[in-house]
C-alpha cells in the first residue's frame, strides 16, 4: 500500500468513531495489542496478490476494532485461522478473547472453499462507528462517514486491480457503485440471519 494510505489511517479522527490504527482501547494488551500492532497485522493481511477482495460496511467492536483486520476477531487470531498472520497471543486483557459472528462465518466459509489465503478484506467505511459515549457498540456509518472513507476505499481497490470484487451487503455495493468501481459479485451480509445465504452465494461464486 502507498505511504499515503498509512498516513491517512494514522491521522483520521472523528466524533463517535474509533480508529483501530490510531486509537488505544482500555482493553488493549500493550504487548500484542494497540494501534501499532493493528497496523502491523493489517500490513501483513494486505501484502499479497489477492484473487478476491471482500468489501463490507464498517468495523465492529468485537472484530476489527481490536484485531486491525476487517471481518477478523481476536479468537481467530489466537486460533491461527487468519492466513499470513500466524498464531497470535492474546491482544486484549478481556477474560475471554473477543469473538464476532460475522467474522467467524466469513473465515470459516473462505477456508471451506479454499479461498482464505487468496482473499483481502476491507470496508466501505474503514473505522469503527459507535454510539455516543459507548465504544463497545456498533452503528451504521453515516453518509458523511462513507464519503470520508471513499478515498481510502479507492486506494485499496486500486491496489488489487485483478481481484474479483465482492460486495458484502448493500452498503458496500452502493459505495462501490458511487465510486464507479465494477462489482463482480454481491452477496448477503452474514449478520442478522444472513449466514446461510452468504455461504450459499459464496459457494456459487467459487463454483
Amino acid at each position: 500500500m502507498k505511504p499515503e494510505f498509512w498516513q491517512r489511517l494514522r491521522e483520521f479522527r472523528s466524533d463517535h468513531v474509533f480508529n483501530p490504527w490510531r486509537d488505544h482501547d482500555l482493553l488493549d494488551d500493550l504487548r500484542f495489542g494497540g494501534p501499532a500492532s493493528r497496523r502491523n497485522r493489517l500490513a501483513a493481511h494486505l501484502n499479497r496478490d489477492a484473487k478476491y477482495l471482500l468489501i463490507g460496511e464498517a468495523p465492529g467492536y468485537r472484530g476489527c476494532h481490536f484485531s486491525g483486520i476487517p471481518f477478523t476477531c481476536e479468537k481467530q487470531l489466537c486460533d491461527g485461522a487468519v492466513p499470513h498472520i500466524g498464531v497470535c497471543s492474546r491482544i486484549t486483557t478481556r477474560k475471554l478473547p473477543w469473538s464476532e459472528g460475522s467474522a467467524t462465518v466469513i473465515w470459516s466459509t473462505l477456508h471451506e472453499l479454499g479461498m482464505a489465503s487468496e482473499t483481502v478484506m476491507w470496508n466501505a467505511f474503514f473505522a469503527h462507528p459507535h454510539l455516543p459515549g459507548d465504544v463497545y457498540t456498533n452503528r451504521a456509518p453515516t453518509r458523511e462517514e462513507l464519503l470520508c472513507g471513499m478515498d481510502i476505499l479507492a486506494m485499496v481497490v486500486e491496489a488489487f486491480p485483478s481481484a474479483k470484487r465482492i460486495a458484502v451487503g448493500k452498503t458496500a455495493a452502493a459505495t462501490l457503485k458511487n465510486l464507479n468501481f465494477r462489482i463482480d459479485h454481491e452477496v448477503r451480509h452474514p449478520s442478522m440471519g444472513g449466514a446461510n445465504l452468504f455461504r450459499a452465494q459464496m459457494l456459487g461464486l467459487a463454483a
